[in-house]
């Protein structure tokens, strides 16, 4: 059987409309930041209220996705994960690397509401997607024979999670006043320090692209200073 033979060709089923505009501070697993919403906007010919037809029944599902922000630098053997201090490699089969042989994403979300008046969207919350981001399947979430309490989790254990405390400075409360779901998103994605792993520069300013908003923060004596925010 010549290679020929094993070669699937992948079409995006649709895309995901995300609160993430950029790679910067989007983050590196699915379910870290709950207030995060995407909506999954199918595409023709699978934009059919038929193909979703008993999927509002789950509560959560599987996006298989493509990493197309980094699919052309191709693949490593080896890659840094974040969690080693962006010095130690691993296997890229021992991670959830971007520089995979095949550029494919697997994200676990919760699903809110499914809309088929005109388009037909999922309404999805917890995904670590940039806006964009084409999904190539969707498939609902077995917990009865998919979550396993007792695994390993090799390099990442969930006790190295970071909970970092944010802080704002007065401009940056003003501009969050009555905006609250935007502020606890912020704050959900800030205190898991999404800066490079060998970054530790207190007088570096950082910025990133959230909903419709630039936010700016430092951190300074491991708590994050939110020093900014403005309309993008």
């Amino acid at each position: 059987m010549s290679n020929s033979d094993h070669i699937i060709n992948l079409e995006p089923i649709a895309y995901i409309d995300s609160d993430f505009k950029e790679k910067f501070a989007t983050p590196r697993q699915p379910g870290l930041v709950t207030e995060a919403k995407g909506k999954v906007i199918l595409q023709a010919p699978y934009n059919q209220a038929d193909a979703v037809e008993g999927l509002q029944e789950f509560s959560h599902i599987w996006l298989i996705f493509g990493f197309h922000a980094t699919a052309q630098q191709g693949w490593k053997p080896k890659v840094r994960p974040p969690r080693l201090g962006g010095n130690a490699k691993l296997g890229v089969f021992a991670t959830r690397s971007t520089f995979r042989p095949n550029p494919l994403g697997l994200s676990l979300v919760r699903l809110d509401k499914i809309t088929t008046e005109k388009d037909v969207c999922l309404l999805v919350q917890g995904a670590d997607l940039i806006h964009g981001t084409p999904i190539y399947d969707i498939k609902p979430y077995l917990p009865w024979v998919e979550s396993q309490p007792h695994a390993s989790s090799g390099f990442a254990p969930d006790e190295q999670t970071l909970e970092l405390p944010v802080t704002y400075s007065e401009q940056a409360l003003n501009a969050l006043a009555n905006q609250p779901s935007l502020q606890a998103l912020i704050e959900q994605v800030l205190r898991h320090d999404p800066r490079p792993a060998y970054q530790n520069d207190p007088t570096r300013l950082y910025g990133c692209l959230l909903q419709e908003v630039n936010v700016q923060w430092q951190v300074l004596d491991h708590q994050i200073l939110v020093t900014s925010i403005s309309r993008a």
